[in-house]
């Protein structure tokens, strides 16, 4: 069992015995993507540590998107909850890369593929995708790597 997976669970049985609702209904939610992602495709499988902080980030993603739904619809109490939520998964999340940082990895990415123009954008993305690897999301990704090559 990776070591993350593990914390999880621990993690859960904590907060049950505290009462923490908010962190035992998003630990059990995350557990449970876990467990999904694990039995996906033709055969089980052990997720290693960086596939569960993939399933993590999707996660605090879905979370995001769904705050801010319910915030445009004037669902305050629903996008608080949501927005509570991705807070817990944040605490097993990388930190995230400052811009400084992201803009530092693209324009390295770029000067080692000698990409120019926005047709070189996905081999700069083959470059820059794994160093960045669950500490920046996808889209703030390729809003530089576009910002940069058309710049």
């Amino acid at each position: 069992m990776s070591a993350l997976k593990e914390k999880l669970e621990n993690d859960l049985s904590v907060a049950m015995k505290a009462r923490d609702e908010v962190r035992t209904r998003t630990l059990r939610m995350a557990l449970t993507a876990v467990k999904n992602e694990e039995v996906a495709g033709k055969q089980s499988r052990e997720l290693s540590d960086d596939d569960v902080v993939k399933v993590l980030t999707r996660e605090a993603k879905k979370r995001r998107e769904a705050a801010a739904a319910f915030a445009d619809a004037g669902r305050d109490t629903q996008a608080q909850a949501e927005r509570d939520e991705g807070a817990v998964l944040e605490d097993y999340l990388p930190a995230q890369l400052s811009d400084e940082d992201l803009t530092a990895l693209v324009t390295a990415a770029i000067a080692e593929t000698g990409a120019e123009g926005p047709r070189a954008m996905g081999q700069v993305m083959k470059v820059v995708n794994p160093k960045v690897a669950g500490r920046a999301e996808g889209g703030r990704v390729a809003a530089e790597v576009k910002r940069q090559l058309l710049g």
